[in-house]
């Protein structure tokens, strides 16, 4: 079990590489050498390379150094150390990359070009989100934003990317027709993501069929270190009584909580489902502002 455990963590870093780097090459062979743009932090540091002609392998390692240092001041030990290699791999490619020009495909045709800069883009970054990591940039924006106010991620991700876009009409040389393209690319990478990870930043919803539940469940909560509920079910062809494992995992812990599983039983019935919006110990916690309001009446009250 524990040559598996190491097995799985290098095949995870193995993954993350290769994501990191079809990610950065989606950027550095076809997008900036076109002078395309996008949204995100890359998406604002080709902006800043276009405007400036500061390049990305400069900016974007500064810029995430910064966004970390906040969020371990707002949000505590938060990050894992997968995101911190994400961001350390990628700005090293974003560096070295540019390095070789041959790695560049000039084309006339922007509009295929945004397509496949976004296919790429979102393939290389749903295999990091696909094994637990993080390209940091605008999602440690939306975890601070998220913890005190009530405002999904996504609508986060959106208003910072419709905002990034937009300054490229302040760039020199740049007009609406860039400002359109770079939308394509967002678009393209939004539902690319979306394709790779079967919702991102959302939760799935595991039921797990075995005679083996409970060696499963003892299991998942000592060793895997997630939540089971058992529920209870009967075969109706067999009219026997067994029980149903219930699991919620994140999106990017699927693949363990499965692989475990088929480690104990390879003949267990799972079924996965997505689910959008999760909230309890674990997960999502439902903002209402409140809290914020409450301590804020408090200090109030005090320096009265």
């Amino acid at each position: 079990m524990k040559t598996n455990k190491i097995l799985t963590t290098i095949w995870d870093y193995f993954l993350m590489t290769v994501g990191s780097l079809i990610f950065c090459m989606a950027w550095t062979s076809f997008l900036i050498p076109n002078g395309l743009a996008s949204g995100g932090l890359t998406g604002l540091c080709t902006i800043i390379q276009y405007g400036t002609g500061i390049p990305v392998g400069w900016t974007y390692p500064l810029i995430n150094t910064a966004l970390l240092v906040m969020g371990f001041l707002s949000l505590g030990k938060a990050f894992g150390i997968k995101t911190i290699y994400v961001i350390a791999l990628t700005s090293l490619f974003f560096e070295v990359l540019p390095d070789f020009p041959q790695l560049e495909v000039l084309m006339d045709e922007k509009f295929l070009v945004a397509l496949v800069g976004a296919a790429l883009e979102s393939v290389g970054l749903g295999l990091v989100l696909l094994r637990g990591g993080s390209s940091g940039g605008t999602d440690i924006i939306a975890m601070m934003i998220n913890k005190y106010w009530p405002v999904s991620p996504g609508r986060v991700y959106l208003f910072t990317d419709i905002f990034i876009i937009a300054s490229l009409l302040f760039v020199p040389g740049k007009g609406l027709v860039d400002m359109i393209y770079a939308y394509v690319v967002m678009l393209g990478f939004s539902f690319g993501v979306d394709f790779v990870l079967l919702g991102n930043k959302s939760s799935v919803q595991i039921l797990v069929f075995s005679p083996k539940y409970k060696e499963i469940a003892d299991h998942m909560i000592n060793n895997v270190h997630r939540g089971v509920t058992a529920l209870q079910s009967v075969g109706w062809y067999s009219q026997m009584e067994s029980k149903v494992l219930l699991i919620i995992a994140r999106k990017q812990q699927m693949n363990e909580v499965v692989n475990e599983i088929k480690e104990i039983d390879k003949k267990a019935f799972i079924s996965v489902s997505t689910a959008m919006s999760v909230y309890g110990e674990g997960f999502e916690e439902v903002k209402t502002g409140l809290k914020i309001r409450k301590n804020k009446k408090m200090e109030d009250s005090t320096n009265d």
